[in-house]
């Protein structure tokens, strides 16, 4: 079906359920991403000195698309105001740890940096911009990259 556009309003319009499904389509990339890594966190490594909440396992989250002003936007990111139940230690510290290579501020090298490596294997390698690409092209847009 064939959409009159007249003006930069109904542009607008016509291409914010394209945008929403882009922006929402990338949040869940980088979702799934984090949760792999967050649990990656917790496999092989079983505390001695500390009672485990997993708290953090379970702290990512994802919103849904929508427009802001004339940006489409969505969050991903770690609920660190969720995370009350550790002893000593504050959820950002705990999340702020598993940054670092740290479990429970223990070192621990085998461990991945959970923030940084979602962003390294989601933005920085070039996934997200070739799934873009990839979704608009679906879409019937023409883009060169």
């Amino acid at each position: 079906m064939a959409i009159h556009i007249s003006n930069m309003n109904d542009l607008e319009k016509a291409l914010q359920p394209v945008m929403k499904g882009l922006v929402n389509q990338l949040a869940e990339e980088v979702y799934e991403t984090l949760n792999y890594f967050l649990n990656d966190y917790y496999v092989g490594w079983t505390p001695s000195s500390y009672r485990r909440t997993q708290d953090f396992l379970y702290s990512a989250v994802k919103t849904e698309a929508k427009m802001v002003g004339n940006k489409c936007v969505a969050s991903v990111y770690i609920d660190t105001d969720s995370m009350d139940n550790y002893v000593n230690a504050t959820g950002y510290q705990v999340a702020t740890w598993a940054n670092s290579g740290y479990h429970g501020g223990l070192s621990v090298s085998h461990k991945p940096h959970v923030w940084d490596d979602t962003m390294d294997n989601t933005i920085n390698n070039g996934n997200l911009l070739k799934s873009a690409v990839a979704y608009l092209k679906s879409k019937g847009f023409s883009v060169r990259v």
